[in-house]
């Protein structure tokens, strides 16, 4: 053999070691391998074609809901359906951080001495929810409007928003604006505001005043775009509606306009004027917001904690004092209306529009320990008679911030991003 043949085989073997290399991966790993060289092709024509990476983004919107990194491990399972598991990684946030909650729901400074509530992370079963990233909601709201629409629950959840935002944008690049009926968070850097609108039966009402003392309430039939024509152009909107509806067993519904000498009203049973309602949502919705852009997501109804009897406590008992959770996984009570979550699951079921159920009602049965009980501000002077018997004006029906609602958000970036 010559010395130059031989030379010539040696230049070659870090070559033909490389390629054989590579021969027995692919043989080992056959797809993986192929994908990965896939994805490297990829990278390379993306960073080479522009072009690539539009085509790409309009194949991701094809394939996914709107907003939608990829699609998550939910499929198969329920996120809403699991346990609440210790965590010591919990609240995300502190209330003395978070300069947007509300006297209401500032429970640790009106002097809630227990703070074991606040260590708590939802768990379901067989799968995981992602820890909310604040940057990705961001960069995923840039150039968007987030809105909530509905009750005193919802400015709540946009107030917990508010907070697990709050953290990542330096304070010269946010502001807040407070409008009466709405107010709008701007996020000034991503051109993204997330905003919250005062409408607690989604249709008009004598209730629509932000500061009221109605108790006769009355709806009126079909007018949803009284409220909804400040909803247009929204990309992420948050119904709910619910509590505001639980007077009774009837409700008064006004045919015609509130303007009339004469008002027509009618009585409908519960269930059949909060299905009015629904409808009328839906077809607004349907009507508004383009599915292949927009997400929209309706939160179940949230339960209160005013009869202790319901979990086995005191038949004169409420939220107040409880500091521990229910563990009974069966626990359902007497305040949430198994038929109004039967008119919700049904009408979104029929629909053909596109709409996230956030069916929060269970997980949050279970924690008569997150409201705000006596620890907020109290809607009105209270009476030597209420300071003398605090279980009087304790609120079992909104919650701590940070608290509970946190864990809502985290449900819903979790269904806007891995849905």
């Amino acid at each position: 053999m010559s010395s130059s043949h031989s030379s010539s085989i040696l230049t070659l073997l870090p070559s033909l070691l490389l390629l054989s290399s590579l021969v027995c991966i692919a043989i080992f790993y056959r797809a993986d391998f192929a994908c990965y060289i896939y994805r490297l092709q990829q990278r390379y024509d993306d960073h080479h074609n522009p072009r690539n990476q539009t085509i790409s983004a309009a194949e991701k919107t094809r394939e996914h809901l709107p907003f939608a990194i990829k699609e998550g491990n939910q499929g198969s399972c329920d996120v809403f359906s699991g346990r609440w598991v210790r965590d010591d990684g919990r609240p995300l946030y502190e209330e003395r951080e978070c300069p947007y909650i509300e006297p209401q729901w500032r429970c640790e400074e009106r002097g809630r001495p227990d703070k074991e509530y606040l260590h708590w992370r939802w768990q379901p079963n067989g799968c995981s929810t992602p820890r909310f990233n604040a940057t990705l909601m961001l960069e995923t709201l840039r150039g968007k409007r987030m809105m909530f629409v509905g009750d005193s629950l919802n400015r709540g959840q946009f107030l917990s928003m508010l907070c697990l935002l709050n953290r990542v944008i330096p304070q010269n690049a946010k502001s807040l604006e407070n409008l009466g009926t709405s107010v709008v968070f701007t996020a000034k850097d991503y051109n993204a505001t997330v905003e919250f609108y005062w409408a607690p039966f989604l249709l008009e009402s004598n209730s629509d005043a932000v500061v009221h003392r109605v108790s006769d309430r009355i709806v009126r039939k079909g007018s949803i775009d009284k409220h909804g024509e400040h909803w247009k152009g929204v990309d992420v909107i948050v119904f709910n509606t619910y509590l505001w509806w639980m007077t009774g067993f009837e409700f008064k519904i006004l045919r015609g306009s509130f303007d009339d000498d004469e008002k027509d009203i009618v009585l409908l049973p519960t269930e059949e004027a909060y299905s009015m309602a629904i409808e009328s949502m839906l077809r607004w919705v349907k009507k508004n917001m383009n599915s292949e852009k927009t997400r929209v997501f309706f939160m179940s109804m949230s339960p209160t904690h005013e009869k202790s009897v319901d979990w086995g406590g005191s038949p004169k008992g409420s939220c107040y004092n409880e500091t521990t959770m229910i563990e009974d996984p069966t626990y359902w009570g007497s305040d949430c209306r198994k038929n109004i979550m039967d008119v919700i699951e049904e009408a979104l079921s029929k629909s053909k529009v596109p709409i996230t159920f956030l069916n929060i009602t269970q997980l949050s049965s279970y924690r008569k320990d997150a409201h705000t009980s006596i620890y907020r501000r109290p809607w009105k002077p209270l009476t030597p008679e209420e300071l003398a018997n605090p279980m009087s004006y304790a609120d079992c029906v909104h919650w701590c911030l940070p608290g509970l609602q946190d864990i809502w958000n985290e449900l819903l970036f979790s269904k806007l991003l891995y849905p």
